[in-house]
């Protein structure tokens, strides 16, 4: 039961990211070009999405149980550290570039999108190269990878 409320949930987000538009990316390098076309229609998108995730947010930290009554992980350091600010530039450019974070990538490749197609596939080289250059080299290096 739990598996198929979990394909129900992530239908209702992928319905919800298509019906407001988070994946096209031509909305969305719109809603990101304050200097030029820009498109604020995304922001009321979030305006909307946020008093929902903190009412839903705050109700599982009370709970410190998820809605399945399983165990809640959630990160033990709030640290703003280097590894997160890189991480966090990368993304950002990333998502201005292409006009896909991976949420919405996803959505939008099971559209067919070619674009999408591109984004994902280079997304998961990113990853590879991640897990096979950056995090060795901080293995070697004897630094404590950032956590946060």
């Amino acid at each position: 039961m739990t598996n198929y409320l979990s394909l129900l949930a992530g239908v209702v987000f992928g319905i919800g990211l298509m019906v407001s538009g988070m994946s096209n990316p031509n909305k969305v390098i719109e809603f990101l070009d304050i200097a030029g076309n820009w498109n604020p229609s995304l922001a009321f998108v979030m305006l909307g999405a946020i008093p929902i995730s903190f009412i839903g947010f705050r109700w599982i930290e009370l709970k410190n149980k998820t809605l399945f009554n399983e165990e809640l992980h959630l990160p033990g350091t709030k640290h703003i550290n280097r590894s997160l600010w890189i991480g966090s530039f990368t993304f950002g450019v990333g998502w201005a570039i292409t006009g896909f974070c991976p949420g919405p990538a996803l959505v939008a490749l099971g559209t067919g999108s070619t674009k999408a197609l591109t984004f994902v596939i280079a997304m998961i080289i990113g990853m590879i190269l991640h897990d096979h250059t950056y995090s060795p080299v901080i293995k070697r290096l004897g630094v404590q990878k950032d956590n946060a």
